[in-house]
């Protein structure tokens, strides 16, 4: 599916938190409980925090932080397992009428894709379940950690009129909780070797630029391999609740203009200032990696020109 199909980004004006303990076996699900079954049904409102929006205007929620929107339900069927043991990883998509959802459109090359994440944003897991004829879906999964963390469901219902969906759920990991801290902001990764460096900002309500350049031994990687139609996949989380962002690559492989490497472009609209969690995926050698990186999102000033913070200065803005 060409990439320009996707949905642009939510924004938000609510950011929930979330606090709580978890013991083994213990599950604590608030999301589950304040958002369950209360879509967001109202498709004109504007989806930018822009100054000067008419008052009493809401702004939709950014993706993620509902388990049901717009008729549809994720149904966590595995709402807790035990950290360090694979475990099926089991749910389903259940329309209004409580039946499960057997028809997709295909995105980034898959009718769906499972996104793992803790809520300290330490670990990451971006995973492709496979669906039952009944409209079961399921996937082993081994999570490393004790503690809570969310489940979001990226799918498009088919249909001429259906938009994209992310919905989230929350699921315990049972063990000896070890509280982590979110990891310092960071402009470059290391992975097998790689070295992924990120250049580019993000502003509350305007969409940006980012760009990811991938270098392994010190030398430029310019033969990376398509992955979910596209030369690498961004995942982008709001530290605290964990709202989910689509972030869109620009370009595709065989457009005729889009090289396979070492830079990956994106455009992003973060809903809020505040801290995120970037997850790029990305293949070279048969192999699917994941470099992360912590960003912070700087306000918007009154004037419309974003306020740059002092530690984002040099991140290569001049990259957009």
């Amino acid at each position: 599916m060409h990439t320009t199909a996707k949905i642009g980004l939510y924004s938000a004006a609510l950011a929930l938190a979330f606090t709580g303990a978890y013991g083994i076996g213990a599950a604590a699900d608030p999301l589950a409980r304040t958002t369950s079954h209360t879509p967001h049904t109202d498709r004109r409102e504007s989806s930018t925090m822009n100054h000067g929006e008419p008052r009493g205007s809401t702004p939709p929620l950014p993706g993620g932080l509902q388990i049901s929107q717009d008729g549809y339900t994720l149904d966590l069927l595995t709402p807790r397992l035990t950290a360090g043991r694979e475990t099926l990883l089991r749910f389903a998509i259940r329309d209004d009428a409580g039946a499960a959802v057997t028809d997709y459109a295909t995105a980034h090359d898959k009718e769906l894709h499972l996104i793992v994440a803790s809520r300290d944003l330490n670990t990451f897991r971006h995973l492709h379940p496979t669906r039952a004829a009944d409209g079961t879906w399921s996937i082993p999964v081994e999570l490393p950690a004790a503690g809570g963390y969310r489940v979001f469901a990226d799918f498009t219902p088919a249909g001429e009129d259906a938009r994209p969906l992310t919905l989230g759920a929350d699921l315990a990991a049972a063990g000896t909780y070890q509280p982590q801290d979110l990891p310092p902001q960071n402009s470059t990764a290391e992975v097998d070797g790689y070295t992924v460096t990120l250049h580019g900002t993000l502003t509350a309500g305007r969409t940006t630029g980012l760009t990811l350049g991938v270098a392994k031994d010190g030398k430029p990687v310019t033969d990376l391999q398509p992955y979910l139609g596209a030369y690498g996949h961004l995942v982008a989380l709001r530290a605290g609740d964990l709202a989910y962002l689509h972030v869109h690559p620009e370009g595709e492989p065989g457009d005729g203009t889009t090289r396979p490497g070492p830079a990956i472009s994106f455009t992003a609209t973060a809903p809020t200032d505040g801290a995120y969690r970037l997850f790029l995926d990305f293949k070279h050698q048969d192999t699917v990696r994941t470099a992360a990186f912590t960003l912070p999102a700087s306000p918007a000033s009154p004037t419309g020109t974003a306020a740059i913070p002092r530690d984002q200065n040099h991140t290569g803005a001049e990259h957009h």
